[in-house]
């Protein structure tokens, strides 16, 4: 390969470099010191840095924090300005990874959440350079929070290491063109989020949370692999153009095809929380600490989302006809946004709304997806349903992301166990409580808020594929010939109204009831100008310039998946 090759490809996988240098960073310079080796059999002493008595600098406790979210924010730049030149970041690495629109929107997906989960790393999981053991003369309660100062400090490096190699692997995923290569990524981001779900395991729930999705995640992780064994075994290749190729060849669907692409959809639906694959997801979110929760509910799912695409849209697309999928995913979305809606109507505790929730987002994005299968989509209506999912991936990084960093700043007291903790958000903190609302008018989409927009235009598409599938010589005679994908977008239309129940509880609860004791609400500067600044974003997403730029990135991110 000539030198100018390699630059090349150096230049497409900068943002994943970038995290790769961060991650060797946060491991060694902490550990940086005076140590020294002696020359055996001799006196002289070498220095070798690693190890003895760490230098200050080294050895203060922020610095875990402050050099990821410098390594994520670099990257993320760097992203940006890839999706904003796209002629110079396109190409292919090898024969595994390529990087187009599609790849790069969907690595600042991933990248601006991390982003958001470090900065409030800082909230939930404080360093204290000034962090002293406890003395004989401490009561109970001053030993404890000693103890507790100490043992945040010292595993700072262990939660930004598990966040830099997830973000490693999703962008990698995002980019693989390659279904083993893929599946590895995925994994490598997937280990990281198990470990960080019980990464509180002082927590009487963060333990059992994280066991249950490491075994629930595994067992998915086994059947998906099975499923990519079933079409190597079919196709000789797990390339995905070439499983592609092979598909659109086929005259008769081949069951060992059908079935190898049936079991990796099971492990997909894990990932985006899909019904019933989604039953460890609530115990999941409600043990792991709020910005976790956060990252699992918006680029956790977005990783999904990639695979399913690849597969569904890619792969096992007939050229033309219905796909054999179609009917099991449609159902399955109406399913998963009825489940998770009912459930949440229910919970009094306010992570598990947010899980129900993001159960019944999965639907809605499922939904139109399911439409695209139907056999009735043409080209356009392709692009305009993949760019209404992309977009809805986007946004739901702003108003999900949001309350979960709302919560954390509420979640060393306990409070964010029960929607009572939130009571009187509003007389202690109205910053905070404006911008939660804001957060579930958008969840909810309510207009002018960007959850609107993104609805709509799932919707839209949905209904573009079905329009003048039935007979309007009389209602009853309509609806009885209307095709049934109609009747996708009737269900998330129905699901949405009822989400605005649960989602206005939450507000009622902040503005309306006696606040419980709580003083104030302990929220660091920068999160608290994150939080409003989300807020803001919900509403410049939904009208204006900022959701027509996103829009357009997004149409762009389809074409170079689709076309």
């Amino acid at each position: 390969m000539s030198s100018e090759l390699q630059g090349v490809d150096l230049q497409l996988l900068l943002p994943e470099l970038i995290l790769t240098v961060g991650l060797a960073m946060i491991i060694l310079i902490p550990n940086l010191g005076d140590a020294k080796f002696r020359i055996p059999l001799t006196n002289y002493r070498l220095p070798v840095f690693i190890g003895g008595h760490r230098f200050k600098l080294t050895r203060d406790p922020r610095l875990p924090n402050w050099l990821a979210l410098a390594t994520l924010l670099s990257s993320l730049i760097v992203s940006v300005s890839a999706i904003l030149n796209p002629s110079d970041w396109s190409g292919s690495v090898g024969g595994a990874l390529h990087i187009d629109e599609f790849t790069i929107l969907l690595s600042i997906i991933f990248l601006f959440v991390l982003v958001l989960c470090s900065i409030s790393a800082g909230q939930r999981l404080p360093a204290n350079p000034n962090a002293s053991p406890p003395s004989e003369g401490d009561d109970e309660e001053a030993e404890s929070k000693k103890t507790e100062a100490l043992f945040d400090n010292r595993r700072q490096a262990d939660f930004h290491i598990l966040l830099l190699t997830m973000g490693l692997g999703m962008c990698l995923m995002a980019k693989s063109t390659h279904l083993f290569m893929l599946f590895v990524c995925l994994e490598l981001a997937s280990l990281s989020s198990y470990v960080l779900v019980g990464f509180h395991k002082e927590s009487e729930f963060g333990g059992e949370a994280g066991t249950k999705y490491f075994i629930v995640g595994s067992v998915a992780s086994a059947v998906g692999i099975y499923g990519m064994s079933l079409l190597y075994l079919w196709n000789g290749n797990l390339s995905i153009a070439s499983l592609s190729e092979s598909w659109q060849s086929m005259e008769v669907l081949d069951p060992i095809a059908a079935s190898g692409v049936g079991l990796m959809l099971v492990a997909f639906g894990f990932k985006v929380g899909a019904a019933p694959f989604h039953l460890a997801i609530p115990d999941a979110y409600s043990g792991a600490s709020s910005m976790v929760s956060g990252v699992l509910a918006t680029a956790s799912k977005a990783m999904g989302f990639v695979a399913l695409l690849r597969i569904l849209t890619t792969v096992a697309f007939p050229v033309s006809g219905e796909a054999f999928w179609y009917a099991t995913i449609a159902i399955i979305s109406v399913i998963t946004m009825t489940w998770g809606n009912l459930a949440a109507l229910s919970s009094e505790n306010p992570k598990r709304v947010l899980a129900y929730s993001s159960v019944a987002h999965a639907g809605y994005m499922l939904a139109a997806i399911a439409a695209i299968g139907s056999g009735l989509a043409n080209s356009d209506s392709m692009v305009l349903i993949v760019t209404a999912v992309l977009f809805h991936l986007s946004v739901l990084v702003v108003f999900k992301m949001g309350p979960f960093m709302v919560l954390s700043s509420i979640e060393r007291g306990g409070g964010s166990r029960s929607i009572s903790g939130l009571n009187g958000l509003a007389s202690r903190d109205p910053l905070l409580a404006a911008s939660m609302f804001v957060f579930m008018l958008s969840l909810a989409g309510v207009p002018p808020f960007s959850g609107f927009l993104s609805k709509l235009l799932m919707i839209n598409g949905i209904v573009s594929v079905s329009a003048g599938s039935g007979e309007a010589t009389s209602i009853i005679s309509w609806i009885t010939s209307v095709n049934p994908v109609f009747w996708l977008a009737v269900a998330v239309v129905l699901n949405s109204a009822l989400s605005v129940f649960y989602y206005l509880r939450i507000g009622m609860v902040m503005f309306f009831e006696n606040n419980d004791g709580e003083k104030e609400t302990p929220c660091n500067p920068i999160a608290r100008a994150s939080i409003v600044a989300l807020a803001i974003l919900s509403v410049a997403l939904g009208v204006g310039p900022a959701s027509e730029l996103l829009l357009d990135l997004a149409e762009q991110a389809a074409e170079a998946l689709l076309l």
